[in-house]
Order: structure tokens, then sequence, then C-alpha cells
């Protein structure tokens, strides 16, 4: 019974989770409900509980999370000033004469988004408030629509400075010091890493839009009767919130700032836009702060769970069990590696992206780091991975996220339908990465020996 425990208790906290009892305590709590069952048959030492009190002072006392709340108040104030409306709008004015220029539009303000929010949900919700109306009224057919807002929506996985990437380099790092001691993975490192595939991710997205516009006009019409985009609007509308995107991965990419310095001056930032597009307000502001500060207590509060939660798999030897797991896997270390992803890809239909990173990354990457996997390489596949799921029907994260914005007439077929050649894409760009490494390590190699 000992060595079904650990597992056990994963099933469980998955339950919970399943059934909406907050993340944070249904980490905690199964975690502590266990430890006393394992106390109370003799399985576990209880002092080894009082490392909660280190582990949760760490989390506090991590100079790295604080870039959190500083991005997400950084996205939600460009959220609030009209930022993003009007980026699309002037996207749509500038691609106008393409057919599929509108589609081309919400890609690409998605990945502007992605690197100035880095959270799905609010990305597809805003994508879907703000393009899907438009897209319909325009004659766009309804799985093409859908499908393009859904997958520009969750570009905030793997476009930097992403919270997914932050989160995520965070626990590879934890997972690199428990296994080598020493700490040369950092946050820096996965951004350069996410650039190329994120890149070539939103290049996929566009040159299927046009194939598909080219080879079937009807689902993508151009965008005819629309104002010419004067200089004054170009200026304010795209060309500022993209000086203060390239500003912020900039500083990250040069090494001028690290990522928490980058994510004050990018919320900073994000206030001087709002002004300068004079939608800043105090009443606006205390929005903004209210919100940030909701956001960042439920990321922290989940941090602070999953941490007590894999100290208690641990103690109770989970961790030994699924390195043994993984290393008689056939294949070895692709072997390990795949059995990884499937498990995460399915993990993706009922937890979200935090959940996930700090469930299940404590677990399985000091052991696929202990076999040889580069650790950025790791990082990125795995935010590849798990945006593929959320984008993945009937469960993923996204598709419900539009579905719930989305006008009554759009049928949830054609949102699962419109998704599928994206989800391929992304798996296309899973195995190229899987079989090109330097994909992902050869920037972040290159700008070190820099």
């Amino acid at each position: 019974m000992m060595e079904w425990l650990p597992f056990i208790m994963f099933a469980f906290v998955c339950l919970t989770l399943m059934a909406g009892y907050p993340v944070a305590f249904s980490l905690a709590g199964s975690a502590l409900l266990f430890a006393g069952i394992a106390v109370a048959f003799d399985w576990m030492n209880p002092v080894l509980l009082n490392a909660t009190f280190d582990r949760t002072f760490g989390i506090m006392n991590n100079q790295v999370l604080v870039a959190v709340p500083l991005f997400v108040f950084m996205g939600v104030m460009l959220e609030r000033a009209k930022i993003a409306e009007n980026l699309l709008e002037s996207m749509a004015r500038l691609f106008g004469g393409i057919r599929g220029g509108l589609a081309l539009s919400v890609i690409l303000v998605g990945m502007l988004l992605a690197a100035s929010t880095g959270i799905v949900g609010a990305t597809v919700v805003t994508m879907g408030m703000l393009s899907l109306p438009v897209m319909l009224k325009r004659g766009y057919d309804q799985s093409l629509s859908t499908g393009t807002i859904c997958a520009s929506g969750t570009l905030g996985q793997i476009i930097p400075p992403s919270i997914v990437l932050i989160l995520l380099g965070e626990a590879i790092s934890s997972a690199y010091r428990s296994s080598y001691g020493g700490d040369p993975v950092n946050v820096g490192d996965l951004f350069i890493g996410a650039l190329i595939p994120g890149l070539l991710l939103v290049l996929a997205y566009m040159t299927y839009v046009l194939l598909r516009a080219f080879f079937k006009p009807s689902v993508a019409p151009k965008f005819e009767n629309s104002e010419p985009i004067n200089l004054k609007q170009f200026v304010k509308s795209l060309v500022l919130p993209l000086v203060l995107i390239f500003i912020v991965l900039g500083s990250i990419l040069t090494g001028t700032a690290t990522p928490t310095e980058a994510a004050a001056i990018g919320a900073a930032g994000s206030i001087l836009l709002a002004i300068l597009q004079k939608e800043f307000d105090w009443k606006r502001l205390k929005h903004v702060m209210i919100s940030t500060t909701q956001t960042a207590s439920m990321v922290f509060m989940i941090l602070v769970g999953a941490s007590i939660f894999s100290l208690v798999f641990r103690a109770l030897g989970g961790d030994h069990q699924v390195q043994e797991f993984l290393s008689a896997m056939p294949g070895g270390v692709v072997g390990a590696v795949l059995i990884v992803m499937l498990i995460m890809f399915l993990l993706g239909f009922i937890l979200d992206f935090i959940e996930i990173i700090y469930v299940v990354v404590p677990i399985v990457a000091p052991i696929l780091l202990q076999m040889g996997v580069d650790p950025i390489w790791l990082g990125i596949m795995i935010a590849l991975n798990l945006q593929t799921s959320f984008l993945t029907p009937p469960f993923g994260f996204a598709l419900f996220y539009l579905r719930g914005v989305a006008p009554k007439e759009v049928e949830t077929r054609k949102i699962y339908r419109g998704a599928l050649p994206f989800i391929a894409i992304q798996i296309g760009l899973l195995i190229l990465l899987g079989v090109f490494p330097e994909l992902a390590t050869w920037l972040p190699e290159t700008l070190s020996k820099d």
C-alpha cells in the first residue's frame, strides 16, 4: 500500500480539482491529508514537514517571481486602456487589401498581446470579443475565424515574456539545482530559447491562413472599403506598443536587465502608453491594480500549495518510483521524454498550466535532467506541448474561453473543427523541435558566448 500512496494522492488531487475546489487549497489540503495518513501508519517521518516553512519563505524571497505581478499589471493595463482594440483596428486597415488580411491581423495582434500578457485566457477572451464579430460580419468562415483566434490566443504560452515561461523557468531551475547543485539555467535563457520556435509558429499560422484564403477565397474575403491608416494613428496604435515590447524583450536578451527589472519597465511603460492614448485615469488604475492583485495572489497561493504537495510526494517516495518507471521505458531518454509529454498533454485537459508546472515538473524534470536532457529544450517542449493541449478538442481551455464569448450562431463543432489545422501545425513544430533541439538551444548558447 505504501508504494501506491503518492499516486493515489496525485489522483485524489486531480479529482478535487475537477470537482471545482480551489487549486491552492486542493494541493495543500490533499498533501497534508495523505501526510497525516502516512504518519499515522508510520510510513513517513513528520519532521520532514518542517521543510514547508523554508519552501514558503523561498517562494516569498524569490526575486524572479516578482516579475509575475509586474507582467500581469502590464497586460491588464494594455487591455483596459483599449490598446489591444486599437492594435487590431490598425492591423486590419494595414492588411485590409490582402485576402485573409483580417485573419493575419488577428494572428499578429495575438502575438503582440502574448508578448505583453502571457495569459492565454485573457488573450483568447479579448481577441474573441474584439475580432470574432468583425470577422463574421466580413464574411469569414466560422471555423477559420474561431481557429485563428484560439490559436493566436495560445501564443501566450510560448512568446516571451510569458508568465508560463517565467514559472516554467523557475521550476526547471529548481529541478536543476536538485540534480546538479548549480543554477546555470534561468528564466532569461528560456525567453531567448523560445524566440525562434515562437516566431516559427507565428509564421506557420500565417502561411496556413494565406494558403487557405488562396485555394478557397470564400472563407477569407478581402476587407473591402477599409479606410487607410494615417501616420499619427500608425505611430500611436502600432509603433508605441511595439517599442515597449522591444524594450522589454531587448533588455532581457542583451542582458541589460533581468526579467524582473524588464517587467518593471513594462509595467511603467504600459502606464505611459495609457496616458499617451488618453485612456488613463485613477478609476482605471484602481481596476488594474485590483485585477493584478487577484491574479498574482492566486498564482502565489498555488505556488505555496504546490510546494507542499511536491514535498509530501517526495517524502512518500513518489519521485523514486517515477524515476524507476521512466528509466524502464523502452527507447531510453527518447521514450522517457515521450511518455512525460503524453502525460502532460492529457493533464492539460483537466489542469491549468500553473498546476501542471508546479505539480508535474518538480517530479519529472530532475529525472529527465539526470538522463542528460537539455533544460532549455525541455522547457520549450513543455510549453509547446501545453499550448497544444489547451487547443485540443474536446477539453482544450482555449476552446472553452472562446465558446464563452462567441455569438450563439457560432456552433461548438465549428470551433473544434477550426482548431484542428492549428493543432497539426503545433504538433509538426513539436516534432521538428524534437528532431532539431538546436532550434531552442542555439540562440541561448550563442548569446551566452558573447
